[in-house]
């Protein structure tokens, strides 16, 4: 693991982006600032694993990190996309605790980092710190009651539709053909995002594509006809997909 090193001044504009910390005045945000350290991993390595010791809290600042959680039967599992400004590792300011899932980088990618007891006195001496991670987390709670609902009740084919229309929504970048999801996926990673098999993620893909609702390449998918997937994800007729902007 790379060494944490003290951050350059100021970061003000980093942090007044990040929910964490929306809503601190400047003065705050200056101090906020000076606690942090900054931690830079290469693509494909990991801030934290599934069961250390939760020491450390993090704002992304540059690239992409994936939470992935392997379950007791040694099925991995992601259960969120980290982009920039986001906020993950939070457990670390509740005490005495370990990370339940592992933050592994999809790109090359830079966090502000606070030490647990530094960011549980920041929340002390700034109420809004706190009151924004309760409703970063009860936002994260309710969106994982939301997945297990999805898993328990929902057809496939919905799933994989739901999670393509949030990641657009999280990452998505317009293009001249429609919308490109802006960060590596692979259909592996879709199918682990999504509680289903490799197979049958690219057989709905590789349907999808027939269709013309998306193309896909080597770890990246553009969905040429958003409109057409909000139809499939909320199942809804198809003489209302017109009415879909």
């Amino acid at each position: 693991m790379l060494p944490l090193n003290v951050l350059p001044q100021p970061q003000d504009e980093h942090l007044s982006q990040a929910g964490l910390f929306r809503g601190l005045a400047p003065p705050a945000l200056t101090d906020v600032a000076k606690s942090a350290r900054q931690r830079s991993i290469q693509n494909d390595a990991f801030f934290f694993h599934q069961g250390d010791p939760a020491t450390t809290l993090y704002v992304l600042i540059q690239g992409r990190v994936r939470i992935v959680q392997v379950t007791p039967d040694g099925q991995q599992v992601i259960l969120r996309i980290i982009s920039t400004g986001e906020m993950f590792g939070g457990i670390a300011a509740l005490g005495d605790a370990s990370y339940p899932a592992s933050a592994q980088t999809l790109e090359a990618s830079v966090a502000l980092a606070w030490d647990g007891d530094n960011m549980a006195c920041l929340m002390e001496e700034y109420p809004r710190i706190a009151l924004n991670a309760l409703r970063l987390l009860a936002g994260r709670y309710q969106e994982m009651q939301d997945r297990y609902r999805e898993l328990a009740t929902e057809r496939v084919e919905r799933r994989v539709a739901r999670a393509l229309l949030r990641l657009l929504r999280q990452t998505g970048r317009k293009v001249d053909n429609g919308v490109l999801i802006d960060f590596p996926l692979s259909r592996e990673d879709l199918a682990e995002l999504t509680g289903t098999t490799l197979y049958t993620v690219s057989r709905i893909l590789s349907g999808w594509e027939k269709a013309g609702l998306v193309e896909t390449g080597r770890q990246r998918i553009l969905i040429r006809l958003p409109h057409k997937l909000v139809v499939i994800a909320e199942d809804l007729p198809p003489a209302q997909s017109s009415d879909i902007t």
